[in-house]
């Protein structure tokens, strides 16, 4: 593969529109060795979580990505937010850079949002030593706006070896700072409109049932498409506009100690700037409070493919029942494992370049714990499994 192809890998990667395709492997195309794949995620989420702190945690995940595409100078890279961390594949020419936005990431979430972020920067090449791929499809969720899906067995590798402390990235020196423009969370709360706000993770049991597996997909995607806009948790109208202490303070900590002042009064400002448009019905030097309300329910990626299914939807408590009944059979008979977590609201957490334009990315997660709670609930799925299975 030359390196023009390589390092333009993704944004020529042909798209599908519909989310099933998740299930399709000719959707994917394997990414090319000379990638690295930048991976973190928090330690202890689960009881940062029980204390509390659902919206410090999903604003480090998400800080993740934005550091290392405001790093890249680029936003068509392939990412996934797993709500508590997150994954990025970079070309040979930004590994570097990807390995300082890491290093600095992990010392800002320290010393601003007290958490602990565990990173590291895994070679392609060494996943694929390993017997197994990195395989990226390209979601088109609206002209303006791709995510990528992952398959292969590669992600989750480069996972578990980073929780091993291998390919570790270490943390900067205390002050160092990424540059997190446009990361920012100002929106409140988002209440289930039908019954319960759902957060599932299933994932394949070994490499023999993968026809099985997909089936499987299938199957609950179709559970979950029956639902008002398929399961998304935000109506076509987009989420309500609000601005939270935390929220605030999160964002404010974004900008460097000598700016917050400064920084704050902006977000404030342009919070009241905002709401006062929309309540008015007014527009303002091209931007449209409405018309990015309804891209923000467009651009939310509420369910995606990484090594297996994830998504955070809104469901009604038959349809739940349904879905679930459809994961316990499939874990019965050794098809997948899976992790479930419900709770009344879902948070967003959001990458803005600017207002003005319509590629702006939004991730949901469960405000109550979401995909960590629902990974926690999957390992200890996996963990009785083995057990039974070494029972003589």
């Amino acid at each position: 593969m030359s390196q023009l192809s390589s390092e333009t890998f993704f944004s020529a990667l042909p798209v599908f529109v519909e989310f099933e395709g998740v299930a399709d492997s000719q959707n994917y195309r394997a990414l090319p060795a000379d990638w690295a794949l930048a991976t973190a995620d928090i330690v202890d989420s689960t009881g940062a979580i029980e204390a509390g702190r659902y919206k410090a945690v999903n604003m480090a995940g998400a800080s993740v990505i934005s550091a290392i595409l405001n790093a890249l100078g680029k936003n068509d890279l392939p990412f996934v937010f797993g709500g508590d961390g997150a994954m990025v594949a970079v070309p040979p020419s930004g590994v570097e850079k990807a390995r300082n936005a890491l290093s600095a990431v992990q010392n800002w979430v320290g010393e601003e949002l007290q958490l602990t972020l565990r990173a590291a920067l895994v070679p392609v090449a060494d996943v694929v030593a390993a017997g197994l791929e990195v395989r990226v499809a390209r979601f088109q969720v609206n002209p303006d706006i791709s995510y990528a899906m992952f398959a292969g067995g590669g992600s989750s590798w480069a996972e578990a070896r980073m929780k091993e402390g291998l390919f570790a990235v270490p943390t900067a020196p205390p002050g160092a700072r990424p540059d997190l423009t446009g990361l920012s969370c100002r929106w409140n709360p988002i209440q289930s409109r039908h019954g319960d706000i759902v957060s599932i993770i299933a994932v394949p049991v070994g490499s023999g049932n993968i026809a099985a597996f997909q089936a499987l997909v299938s199957a609950i995607v179709a559970l979950a498409a029956g639902e008002e806009r398929e399961g998304h948790p935000v109506g076509a109208e987009g989420p309500q506009i609000g601005l939270s202490a935390a929220g605030l303070s999160a964002e404010t900590k974004t900008a460097p100690k000598g700016k917050r002042f400064a920084h704050r009064l902006f977000i404030l400002g342009q919070y009241l700037l905002t709401v006062g448009l929309y309540r008015l019905g007014m527009t303002l030097g091209g931007f449209d409070p409405k018309a990015y309300r309804r891209d923000v329910a467009r651009n939310t990626d509420f369910r995606k493919f990484d090594d297996g299914l994830k998504m955070t939807i809104d469901v009604d408590p038959e349809r739940l029942r349904q879905i679930e009944a459809r994961l316990e059979q499939a874990a019965s008979a050794g098809i997948c494992r899976f992790g479930l977590h419900r709770q009344d609201s879902a948070l967003m957490t959001c990458i803005v370049p600017t207002p003005l334009s319509h590629d702006h990315m939004h991730f949901i997660d469960g405000a109550a714990g979401g995909y960590a709670m629902a990974a926690s609930r999957l390992k200890n799925q996996i963990s009785a499994a083995a057990s039974v299975a070494a029972t003589p």
